[in-house]
This record gives structure tokens, sequence and C-alpha cells, in this order.
């Protein structure tokens, strides 16, 4: 059988998949023998795709040549954040290259467990602005609601590592899980915001996300809506023409997309952001500085551009927060300042995401980039510009 991930077709219809082909562009999709028998109505299925999610080291060793690093990540990695990686993005991975990025990002490896004095386990303070279960309210018009704890594929640089993963936790009723956090936004008009996040959101059924867009959606004050999601990105056969349609009947609705490589756009990423942008959801990408994933401007450009292309805009890179057990993963700030050095005025103004440090403690996203203001004085500002020429400005 013929590689199930190369679909040509632009409209998928889940009830009759087009015949896939091998794919042409070596960033696509490798041909895996333990997937080769997989029915491609399988290969579709999302369900299909979370149950045969690579749990074990004796799985993934079938996959890919693991180093004595990832074998000690993998042993040790248990109850949160565990090791979970669905065939998807599996046939991304590089088999022989340990600095895959794609495999860096989703194998546990040894250094997960060696903790810096300065990593916390709640960075960003989100449990301390909780006034409500699954709820985060830290800016003055928009709140958080944290509306599951799981994902589809667990990244190994998450700042909800406390929180996420697939562990035990206390049966709540669906019906009424979220009812404070919903009490909570009516009660506050000042509230115009909210981010449905997670975990990853698109990780529950159609009805139960429903069930809580129909609740925000019916207070008046909440003039705007988002999802902040990977799942495009780790398991694409998640978006539908189902859900896709749903989730227009509550538009507007915008949605956030996690994207950290090149690598990770598709073709059938592609066509999963193309039915989002058809039924009217802006999406945008939020990207998080990743040493050696994607800290290089090369890297970040060619990401940026390939975004444009499936109509998704670059919105934040994040500088990699100070959760335990992620000082492999962090770059000097100063590598994320050369970044936006070298994109600003040298691409398109539309590719150029904002660079922000969120502030440990609890201090929200503080924008850092490159200076271009040398100097000011009283109605006059000496500015240098992309290519380091000065200019003054006279108010």
């Amino acid at each position: 059988m013929s590689n199930p991930l190369g679909l040509e077709n632009q409209k998928l219809q889940i009830e009759t998949p087009a015949i896939p082909r091998p794919p042409k562009r070596s960033r696509d999709y490798q041909q895996i023998s333990i997937y080769k028998d997989v029915n491609p109505l399988d290969w579709e299925d999302w369900h299909w795709q979370l149950k045969h999610r690579i749990r074990t080291k004796e799985e993934l060793s079938q996959i890919i040549k693991l180093t004595p690093e990832e074998e000690k990540g993998i042993d040790k990695a248990r109850g949160r954040l565990a090791m979970a990686i669905t065939p998807y993005w599996a046939s991304l991975i590089d088999a022989e290259d340990p600095n895959c990025p794609i495999r860096r990002q989703s194998v546990p490896v040894s250094a997960e467990f060696s903790i810096a004095p300065h990593e916390m386990a709640d960075p960003c303070a989100e449990d301390r602005d909780s006034p409500a279960p699954h709820l985060v309210h830290r800016y003055p018009d928009r709140v958080l609601l944290l509306a599951t704890e799981h994902c589809a594929m667990y990244c190994r640089h998450c700042t909800r590592r406390r929180l996420v993963g697939e562990h035990e936790t206390k049966e709540e009723n669906p019906l009424t899980r979220f009812d404070a956090a919903i009490e909570y936004i009516k009660a506050n008009r000042k509230i115009r915001d909210v981010l449905i996040s997670g975990g990853d959101p698109l990780i529950l059924e159609d009805e139960e996300l429903e069930s809580l867009v129909q609740k925000i959606r019916a207070i008046s004050h909440v003039e705007f809506l988002r999802i902040g999601t990977r799942i495009p990105v780790t398991l694409p056969q998640r978006v539908t023409e189902k859900l896709a349609d749903m989730l227009k009947k509550y538009s507007p609705i915008w949605m956030s997309i996690h994207f950290n490589h090149p690598k990770e756009i598709t073709k059938r990423c592609k066509l999963a952001c193309d039915m989002l942008s058809e039924s009217g959801i802006p999406l945008g990408s939020q990207s998080v500085l990743l040493k050696g994933v994607n800290d290089r401007p090369y890297v970040m450009k060619r990401l940026v551009h390939d975004l444009l292309q499936i109509r998704v805009r670059p919105y934040y890179i994040y500088q990699c927060d100070p959760v335990r057990g992620t000082q492999h993963f962090r770059t000097p700030v100063a590598a994320g300042i050369n970044i936006i050095e070298k994109l600003r005025g040298h691409t398109s103004g539309y590719a150029v995401p904002t660079y922000v440090i969120d502030g440990p403690g609890g201090g929200g996203k503080i924008p850092v980039g490159p200076n271009y203001i040398l100097s000011q004085a009283k109605g006059k500002y000496v500015l240098r510009n992309y290519k380091g020429k000065i200019y003054t400005y006279l108010e």
C-alpha cells in the first residue's frame, strides 16, 4: 500500500478518501513499516490515531534508533507528561537523526530531569490568578479557560507540564464542569475576550466542545472568542468538515495554532488549515523559541513564509518559559532579538511576529525586540532602519 498520508485532494472526504500517493516533498511523510498495512480509512480517523499513539520505548524503537539519552528519558517519563506520539507525527520523525526537530519536541530525554535553580512548576503563576476552576484571569478584559488536561501529543517543552498529561484525575461531570468559570465570566462585564486552551480543546468531542463554545457565546459582553490548539499540527485528521461547520456557527472564532518548525507544515496540515480558513476562522501561529529546533534566523524565516502560504499569520514567538525540566531547550534572549532583526525589513510585515517573554511570576507577555530608537530629545528622534542607516524624525 502506498503512503497513507500524501493526500492530493484539497477537500477531505472522510467517507470516501482519495487514493493516497507517495509524497513528492521530502519534508512531508516517511514510510514506516509498522504502518504500511494500515487501512487509509483508519489512518484518517482521528480516534484511531489517538488509540494507536506511541507510548512505550518498545513501540518507539520499532520506528527510530533510540539514543541512550532518549531511552533514559522515556523510562523516567511517567504520569504527567508521559510520552504520547501520534502515528501521524511519528511519520515525520527522522529515524536516524537525534537532532531532528520533530523528534526533539516529542521524545523525552534524560535532560528533562535535570532541574535548574531558577525553574518553576508554574512560571506564569496561572494557579495564583485562577478565580474559578479551569479559569485564569490576569489581564483586565480577557480570561483563559483551560478546557482539558489532555493533548494529542505531549510536547517536551510544555509550559503546563504540571497539569497536562495522561494521568489519573478526579472524575467531573462534563455537563457542570465549567459552570463556575462561566458564572465568573458572566458576572464580570469587563471580560470581552475568552481564550479556550488546555491541554488542547480540540481533543474534545464535537458535542462537548460545542456545548462549551455555546455557553460562552451566550454571554452578551464576550466579543472575542479564541481557541488555542496544536492539533492541526500533531493530529490534523481531527479537523473534519463536521468540526469546521460546527465552529462556523459561532463565528467569529479565531484560532491560535502552535507551530515551531517548517517540517510541521505538511500537505495534511495544510488541508486541515484550509478547512478552518474556509469556514471563516482567522488563523494565527504561536511559536516557542527552542534551542536546536528553530533558533536559527533562516529556520524561523522559512517557517513564517510557509505559514503565510497556508493562510496562518505569524503572531508570537515566545521565549521558552523557565518551567521545570526545560533548560536544554532555552536560548539566550539575544537569539530571539536576532531573529526579529533578521526578519523586520527583510521580509513582509505580515511575516514578522512579536517576540515576547512571559514575565516569570505572572508578569504577562512582555514584547522584546531590537532597539530602533538611538536617542530622543524634545521633539527629536534619532532612528535606525533595518539596514543600519540613521534617520532623524522631528515632531
